[in-house]
């Protein structure tokens, strides 16, 4: 709700006051009304069922540590090929390596680099 008053984040829903007050003290919306708050909400399922994942549906959030990992692990390998970073190919490399990184990341936030370092070099290769 954020710094919503209760009746404007009904509003905001298109569900009764009373209906939210109910889940703000711990009933449980079904899946639908559920699904409905996320996306006139514009948060993720997950993360109002969960708390976890990512919190807004409609942008994407950009996970900074990941981003760093995969230009990290990226160059690295590219030196390897003697490239610079304003090769496209590296280029396309960093935003695989990103989304690798993004969907591997383990659940208390690890990155397995050394895994992610055979991911690298394919991809490279795929790349021409």
């Amino acid at each position: 709700m954020g710094e919503q008053s209760v009746s404007g984040f009904a509003r905001k829903v298109e569900l009764n006051e009373s209906l939210i007050r109910k889940y703000l003290k711990g009933s449980e919306p079904s899946l639908s009304k559920a699904n409905q708050i996320a996306q006139k909400a514009n948060c993720s399922l997950e993360w109002l069922a969960t708390g976890e994942g990512y919190q807004y549906r409609k942008a994407e959030v950009v996970d900074m540590e990941a981003l760093e990992k995969a230009v990290e692990l990226t160059l690295a390998a590219a030196e390897q090929h003697d490239l610079s970073v304003e090769n496209e190919k590296v280029m396309k490399v960093i935003v695989a390596t990103y989304q690798y990184l993004r969907t591997t990341r383990k659940k208390d936030g690890y990155f397995d680099l050394e895994e992610a370092k055979p991911f690298v070099r394919y991809v490279m290769g795929l790349c021409g």
